[in-house]
This record gives structure tokens, C-alpha cells and sequence, in this order.
């Protein structure tokens, strides 16, 4: 399996070589040449699998240059009910009226970026130790992913972690869960500004092909392909757990900001899992709803992003979108340079003459929500479940139960415990309401905190990056 550019201009790499390099030395991400097809047979028989047994068919079929002896191995170390909490990794429980909801926030900093970060922690430290070489990352979060990249690198021989967040826009918990680790290969940098602040300077860094050679950067947002393949496994895992034969069909409901989630949906149905319809749900910062719903891609600039009660969903530029316009051009390079070339214009594009292949023979359909329309969301789960779910997988239920046709089975994305966003789920249910965290959580937000505040300048990151290793 090799792995080429959405823009066309570099050359095809091995698995191995995607997950180090991140993003393509022509500015476009790394996907490959091909998705496998799952036979009906294949479906049948994966259908009995644990969670580590189907996530080796599955990730075998993209890292191929990796023995399967050796994956199988870095795998069974991932996905362990010691880590996640259960044998089924990923259970999946029905709601009163129907809907259904995958857990994926059993992980360590409870939330859905778990389920990638852990396994490209452990594929890092296996293709490092294999190259003999280190490796530097620098990334970009709104609230989860950095802290999941983390906790999934920490003490990791051959790796330091710079991880950028907006300073001041993420929860307390957030926060503590980030900046309380004080392991010496981790930086954490608050940028005054927001989340697209920081993954433009993410890609900045990128883009300067000596900066990133001289340094051996890469990324573990969601441009590096090693998290998309991993939350494929989901999918499917999902999917046999919601029904009970491959005749059925399942659609999804994904809390989607960086359109990373929801975009191993869309490849999993692309192999062959009958996913009947992708659902986006958004917070008001709602460019993929405009999108999915009209055609027009419109990106806003950091100072026309929300910040909103759903902050991992702050983010107005979906860096994996380009994946998906990739596909929906039918793999042009050419034409996905030229969109993008304005969208670093701030122009946007408007696919309306592709809406129907969007939305029908892709099964895409999107909606929204606002502040109010979570908190009564968590109301009323709570109320008729007994559950207290997060804002995020909030807005998730909300849209869900919106587009819902008569008889479709939806499974909503689980997006974070409620723990990490009190604030709101008090809101919501009352100050009195107790919120269960693990119990090594509990004083989280006492312990000290260690960040570098920085401009929103990529400049002063370089010099900071450039400090910390050249020292």
C-alpha cells in the first residue's frame, strides 16, 4: 500500500514513511492510492472478532510494510481492557428512543482521540526503534488531542511533544489534564489566539522543509493518516455491535469539527460497510453544516469562530476535509490544489453541482446546535436515561434525533465523559449533580501546572521549538 498526496506533488511513500512525515511536502495530506474492499464473506467473518483481533484485519490492510507478527504485537498492547476499561473496548448502549451511542471515551484522558493516540504512540516507538532515529511533534488541540498525544507519549524514548492550544478557550479540566504533565519531553505552548491560530502555525512549521528536516517534525493531529486508519476499526466494530447481520444498515452521527472523525466513517463505508448515511453534527461554528447543506465551503478566520460550551468543536478550517474533497473530485490533484489555493485566499469554494453525489451517493447530511440546544439535550438524557453525557456528544444526540427518518439506526460518536466539561453539565442538570471521573482524576485541577504562553506567531513557536532542542 503506498501513500500519495491529495495535491499530486510528491512522491508515494510507505506506510511507515506517511506516519512520520504527516503532512506531504506539497502541502496536502497523505492518503492511500486505494481503499481495500471488504467482501461480504470477509464482513461475516469479522463480524465475531474482539476489538484487537478486528482491528489487526483492518490496520494490517494499510501498514503493510510492517510484519504482521510485529503489528499484531503493537496492537495487543494498544487496545487492552487495562486501557480502556472493558473487553469490549467500544461498547455501544441504546438510548430510550432509540438512538445509540458508541463509547469511545473510555481511554485515558476520556475522550474519542484515545482510540488513535494510544496506537500511534506505540507505532512510533516501534518504527523509531526500527530507523534508529528521533522524532519531534508538534501539533495543535482544541481540547483533546493534545492532551490524548499526551498521555500517549509521555516517557516515550525518541519522541518530544510540543502541543499548541488557544490560550484561555479550553475547560479547566482540559487545562489541568494537558499542562499538569511535567515529564521533560513534554511542551505544552498556550497561543494567545484560537484553535485554527494554532494549526495554521502547526502547517506553517510543515511547510519549512529545512525547519522540519533539520528537526525531524511531524504531527499526531488528525493530517497524520496513522489516526485516521486507527478510528476506521470503529466503524465496524460499531456497526456488529448495532446489528445483527450484514443485511442491516447503520448510520452515524459524528460531533465533527476537524471532519477527522467522521472521515474514517466515510473510508469505512468506502470499503464496504453498509453505512447508510454519515450524519455531521456542529456547534455554532457551523462551516461543515453550510457545506453539507448547501454546497458553499466557506473557512471563517480565528476572529469569526465561536468559542462555544462544545470547544473541541471551535475550529472554522477542517483540516481533513481535503481527504474527503479529494474523493468527492474523483482524486483530481490539480482541482483540490486550486480550491485550496483559495481557501489561503479566504475565498472558499461552492461545490452546489456535486451536492446530490454528496449527499446521496456519499450519504452525507449535516445539522447543528447552539448552547441552549446542548444543555437541554443533556437535560433530557439525563432525565429520561439516567446518563450524563458531554456537550460534544451533545450536539451529536441533538442532530441525530433531528434527521432521524422513520426506522434508521443511528449510532452517535461518543465524543468525551462529562467530567471534562462540569460547567456545563451543572447547567444543565443542577450545581448538586455529582459527575463520576476515575478516581486518579479526581484532584486533577490542583496539580501544578507547567505552560509557555506565546504570540500567535510562528516565528517565536520556531524559536521556542529551536530552544528547547538545540539546548
Amino acid at each position: 500500500m503506498k501513500y500519495i498526496s491529495t495535491r499530486g506533488q510528491s512522491a508515494p511513500k510507505s506506510f511507515s514513511q506517511a506516519l512520520m512525515a504527516g503532512l506531504a511536502e506539497d502541502g496536502g495530506l497523505l492518503l492511500p492510492e486505494s481503499y481495500p474492499h471488504i467482501d461480504a464473506h470477509t464482513l461475516h467473518d469479522w463480524r465475531s472478532l474482539s476489538y484487537p483481533e478486528l482491528a489487526l484485519q483492518i490496520i494490517s490492510l494499510f501498514a503493510t510494510d510492517i510484519p504482521k507478527t510485529d503489528l499484531k504485537a503493537i496492537i495487543d498492547k494498544t487496545y487492552t481492557k487495562e486501557i480502556f476499561g472493558t473487553e469490549e473496548i467500544t461498547p455501544v448502549r441504546t438510548l430510550k428512543d432509540g438512538i445509540k451511542i458508541e463509547a469511545l471515551s473510555n481511554g485515558p484522558t476520556l475522550a474519542f482521540k484515545d482510540m488513535a493516540m494510544q496506537l500511534l504512540g506505540n507505532l512510533f516507538e516501534y518504527v523509531l526503534a526500527r530507523e534508529n532515529r528521533m522524532l519531534n511533534i508538534i501539533g495543535a488541540t482544541s481540547g483533546d488531542t493534545g492532551s490524548a498525544a499526551e498521555y500517549a507519549l509521555r516517557r516515550k524514548e525518541r519522541v518530544n511533544v510540543f502541543m499548541l492550544s488557544p490560550y484561555g478557550k479550553m475547560s479547566e479540566f482540559q487545562r489541568a489534564q494537558m499542562y499538569s504533565l511535567h515529564e521533560p519531553n513534554i511542551f505544552n505552548i498556550a497561543v494567545r489566539g484560537m484553535f485554527d491560530d494554532c494549526q495554521d502555525i502547526v502547517k506553517a512549521l510543515q511547510n519549512d522543509h529545512a525547519f522540519k528536516q533539520h528537526y525531524h517534525l511531524s504531527t499526531v493531529n488528525s493530517i497524520n493518516w496513522g489516526r485516521i486508519m486507527a478510528q476506521i476499526v470503529y466503524y465496524f466494530k460499531g456497526y456488529f455491535a448495532a446489528t445483527n447481520s450484514n443485511e442491516q444498515k447503520v448510520s452515524f452521527c459524528v460531533p465533527s469539527g476537524n471532519f477527522g472523525n467522521v472521515l474514517a466513517g466515510h473510508i469505512a463505508r468506502n470499503m464496504g460497510l453498509p453505512i447508510h448515511r454519515l450524519l455531521v453534527a456542529t456547534n455554532e461554528n457551523d462551516v461543515l453544516n453550510e457545506f453539507f447543506t448547501s454546497g458553499h465551503y466557506r473557512p471563517r478566520d480565528a476572529a469569526h469562530t465561536f468559542v462555544t460550551s462544545s470547544p473541541s468543536m471551535d475550529i472554522s478550517k477542517a483540516s481533513n476535509f481535503e481527504r474527503f474533497i479529494y474523493d468527492v473530485l474523483d482524486h483530481q490533484p490539480e482541482e483540490v490544489r486550486h480550491l485550496w489555493q483559495q481557501v489561503s485566499e479566504g475565498k472558499g469554494f461552492d461545490l452546489n453541482q456535486l451536492m446530490h453525489k454528496i449527499q446521496y451517493q456519499f450519504g452525507f447530511a449535516a445539522g447543528k446546535s447552539v448552547h441552549a440546544d446542548r444543555v437541554q439535550t443533556i437535560a433530557q438524557v439525563y432525565a429520561e436515561d439516567g446518563e450524563i453525557i458531554d456537550p460534544h456528544t451533545a450536539d451529536g444526540v441533538k442532530v441525530a434525533r433531528e434527521l432521524r427518518d422513520i426506522g434508521e439506526v443511528i449510532v452517535c460518536l461518543e465524543t468525551a465523559k462529562a467530567a471534562k466539561f462540569a460547567e456545563t453539565i451543572r447547567e444543565a442538570i443542577g450545581d448538586d449533580i455529582n459527575i463520576p471521573r476515575p478516581e486518579k482524576l479526581c484532584h486533577l485541577e490542583d496539580l501544578p501546572q507547567k505552560v509557555t504562553v506565546l504570540e500567535n506567531d510562528a516565528q517565536a513557536v520556531k524559536e521556542f521549538v529551536q530552544a528547547q532542542l538545540d539546548h
